[in-house]
């Protein structure tokens, strides 16, 4: 699609380097391009070409060997305990604020609700003690548009604050949902008046009018008076059910292969949730380059940190307080693994989604075995030239 329409979507619309990159990357992504290697069966002689991947964070055909490995690195930090699934949306008003203001938005919201979780349950009048969180952003709805929102894993308790002994929350309940808006909504308008007052927040396009002090006090009124949307879902059962959930969220694109239907004529037609109807999946057409359009609006902030971890799961805790957190709940904790040679990716694919790659799809009793390397064939030399295009 990108080969097809790429051209005409930069004709229409300016588009930023990173975000020509990206477009660069999702069209050579297992192609000669990039090069590649021979596989060949072990039982039959099959020979296949495989070609490979560009790696980028936003490319729909990457993420699940990424997700295997970042799945299997949290295993060992996760604690037997239920887990609340925690949600924040930016509202509606601030999204074309948001859009102009990517990492400056971005870092707020994951500061605002990152506090707000840990301030209220380190409160003695609440949980007393110190969770484990870990917050990943999402920036697209269903349709593609642009709808920033943070989904959060809360453990369902937490290790009290002096470290002597593990508190169970209540069962079934996290914190009030009214309080855990209130909060946050303070939070994230307090930090969004600092960067005005500081000077970093860019005003232009649509939010031009914004700049004007008059506007400006008139929408950050309207925000404190509006209730924003916080919701959280049932608690989870354990570690397993935690982890498969969690790896569904952490790799995802704002939109999968498996969504898409047909191109035809130049309509894309994909499904969607429409969650004002039940969940119900429905389909939905675009023109290609209002789909690319959208697609390219949740293009992150070059280096920008998408998963983050806070509480017993922040690096800093990991070998003192979630150590901790494990004895109390199930006694000494394993003995390390010594570091060895990292596993292949295909071992660990296969473990994540049960499909074996390297399966011989002729004979189905071979292996298929790496043999020569396929070079590339200057891949790199074209972004720097597509960045500089107008």
């Amino acid at each position: 699609m990108v080969r097809a329409y790429g051209e005409e979507l930069r004709r229409r619309y300016r588009l930023a380097a990173v975000t020509l990159k990206v477009m660069w990357h999702l069209v050579t992504c297992r192609t000669a391009l990039l090069g590649g290697h021979l596989d060949v069966c072990d039982a039959c002689g099959y020979e296949r070409v495989s070609y490979n991947s560009c790696r980028d964070r936003h490319c729909p055909k990457c993420q699940a060997i990424e997700r295997a490995r970042w799945v299997a690195e949290r295993l060992e930090r996760l604690l037997p305990v239920p887990c609340f699934h925690v949600v924040f949306t930016v509202p509606a008003e601030l999204r074309p604020l948001a859009l102009r203001n990517k990492r400056l938005v971005y870092t707020l919201l994951f500061e605002a609700a990152s506090s707000t979780l840990l301030t209220l349950t380190r409160d003695p009048k609440r949980l007393g003690a110190e969770i484990g969180l870990t917050a990943v952003l999402h920036t697209w709805g269903q349709d593609l548009h642009f709808h920033p929102h943070l989904h959060c894993i809360v453990t369902g308790g937490g290790l009290a604050l002096d470290g002597s002994r593990w508190k169970p929350g209540r069962q079934g309940f996290l914190l009030p949902l009214g309080v855990l808006s209130k909060l946050f909504r303070c939070r994230f308008l307090a930090g969004l008046q600092r960067a005005r007052e500081h000077g970093d927040l860019d005003f232009a396009g649509s939010t031009a009018a914004l700049a004007d002090p008059m506007r400006w006090a008139a929408l950050r009124d309207a925000l404190y008076r509006q209730r924003w949307n916080t919701y959280a879902k049932p608690p989870f059962g354990g570690p397993e059910q935690v982890l498969r959930y969690l790896g569904s969220y952490t790799h995802r694109v704002a939109i999968s292969n498996h969504r898409l239907v047909s191109l035809h004529d130049g309509q894309v037609i994909f499904t969607y949730k429409d969650y004002r109807d039940g969940s119900r999946r429905k389909t939905m057409a675009l023109d290609a380059v209002e789909f690319l359009r959208r697609f390219l609006l949740h293009v992150l902030p070059p280096r920008f940190v998408r998963i983050r971890h806070y509480g017993l799961w922040a690096a800093r805790n990991v070998t003192t307080k979630l150590v901790t957190a494990r004895r109390l709940l199930v006694g000494e904790p394993p003995t390390p693994a010594v570091p060895g040679e990292p596993r292949p990716w295909w071992e660990r694919f296969f473990e994540s989604t049960g499909i074996d790659v390297c399966a011989c799809p002729r004979c189905k009793d071979g292996r298929l075995h790496r043999t020569s390397p396929i070079p590339a064939i200057g891949a790199y030399a074209v972004p720097v030239a597509v960045a500089r295009s107008p």
